[in-house]
């Protein structure tokens, strides 16, 4: 892997495969990167979108995406949520100091998108709210617009996180 830092005032690093492997998944601090599934533009909008969002709230924003589940994962019939919940423990996003991290975790095999959210901003937010921003994304992919889809999904997360957790005077990325 090549790291090339990225202009975000996130401060995050844009991992680049070299060569890309079919349903190759790379890891950034702020985000995670198939290499092959959508294009690196959506990628940096996408990129931009949660570098802005994260400036409202003291929460924690990652995004995964995955062309299709790897192939012994299907044999094991391992299904989108099992493998978003394996993500989210992977990558620590349970790891910050107000249990506040969400991941956002895009099957584009299978237009699904699954949100997991950390117990702390889990309990102060239904299960219905969830569930709204996933069916609204679901609907922008059905029409071919994930990275807008992606990004309305990113925005209204983040208003949940302001709400229960407002910016605070030096905070940083715990991801």
């Amino acid at each position: 892997f090549r790291k090339r830092p990225t202009n975000s005032a996130a401060m995050c690093w844009l991992c680049v495969a070299e060569p890309p492997l079919p349903n190759q998944i790379t890891l950034c601090p702020v985000l995670m990167v198939c290499t092959i599934s959508l294009p690196a533009s959506a990628m940096r909008a996408i990129r931009n979108t949660i570098g802005e969002q994260e400036g409202r709230h003291g929460g924690e924003l990652r995004f995964a995406v995955e062309a299709s589940l790897p192939l012994h994962r299907l044999w094991q019939g391992q299904s989108a949520r099992s493998r978003a919940v394996e993500l989210f423990a992977q990558l620590r996003i349970w790891d910050t100091e107000h249990n506040n991290g969400v991941l956002i975790y895009l099957l584009l095999a299978d237009k699904r998108v699954e949100i997991i959210a950390d117990r702390g901003i889990n309990g102060k937010v239904g299960g219905a709210d969830w569930e709204t921003i996933c069916r609204e994304m679901q609907r922008a992919f059905a029409d071919g617009r994930f990275e807008k889809g992606v990004n309305s999904g990113i925005v209204a997360i983040s208003d949940l996180l302001a709400m229960h957790y407002p910016p605070a005077d030096g905070h940083s990325n715990e991801l």
